[in-house]
């Protein structure tokens, strides 16, 4: 299938890169530390999410500040090793011009800093939680992308792995390509479902670029 698109957004964890090993853990031990029981936690959902929305379920308000400082500083501390590259990924960003795409985030700016530079990935646009009042499903984190970039929503393409990043940019208005690598295929309501980047190419084609997907 072939999209044009202006801009090209993606979702970090689950769809760049990898660091679900890392963010359980970190979890478990934040949950650990705050007296968080073991059946309360499994009941919470942590990919996709913001740490501000997760923590919310968990803590009353007034330990939300601390609480949010400290899973923090344990994935940051966690990133060395804790990170790997998904398929496609350096061979896609790397075809793309560096105004045409960015990456759209419910980590907060260090942590997702961390984890982009860990791997070796040279960021142009970042939007994270720190950036925003609404995380996703709401639209607003891509909205906010298209912005950045000068870019008409319409004209945007978003990769997500997640259910909620999904609606996120459907909620947008925006094109949206599901890559099925932390849920099954038939989970994800998408104008296209891929395996992952390693099905996506794209070429800068008279000021738009032509993405072509395979599966």
């Amino acid at each position: 299938m072939k999209i044009q698109a202006e801009a090209l957004l993606f979702d970090n964890d689950g769809t760049l890169i990898s660091s679900m090993e890392s963010v359980y853990r970190c979890w478990t031990r934040w949950a650990q530390e705050y007296g968080i029981t073991a059946e309360d936690f499994e009941g919470v959902e942590l990919h996709g999410r913001t740490a501000v929305e997760i923590i919310a379920e968990l803590l009353p308000a007034e330990r939300i500040p601390e609480a949010l400082a400290r899973i923090e500083q344990l994935e940051v501390e966690d990133v060395p090793g804790g990170v790997v590259v998904l398929p496609g990924t350096k061979e896609l960003l790397g075809s793309l011009p560096r105004d045409r795409w960015a990456v759209v985030t419910s980590a907060t700016r260090p942590l997702a800093e961390a984890r982009l530079h860990e791997v070796g990935i040279d960021f142009p646009t970042l939007i994270a939680a720190d950036d925003i009042s609404r995380g996703k499903p709401d639209p607003e984190p891509f909205l906010l992308a298209a912005e950045r970039l000068g870019v008409d929503p319409a004209r945007c393409v978003v990769f997500e792995d997640a259910p909620a990043g999904l609606a996120s940019g459907r909620a947008a208005g925006m094109t949206t390509v599901a890559l099925a690598t932390t849920h099954d295929a038939g989970e994800l309501s998408a104008d296209v479902v891929v395996t992952d980047l390693s099905a996506v190419s794209a070429q800068a084609v008279d000021g738009a670029v032509e993405i072509t997907t395979r599966d």
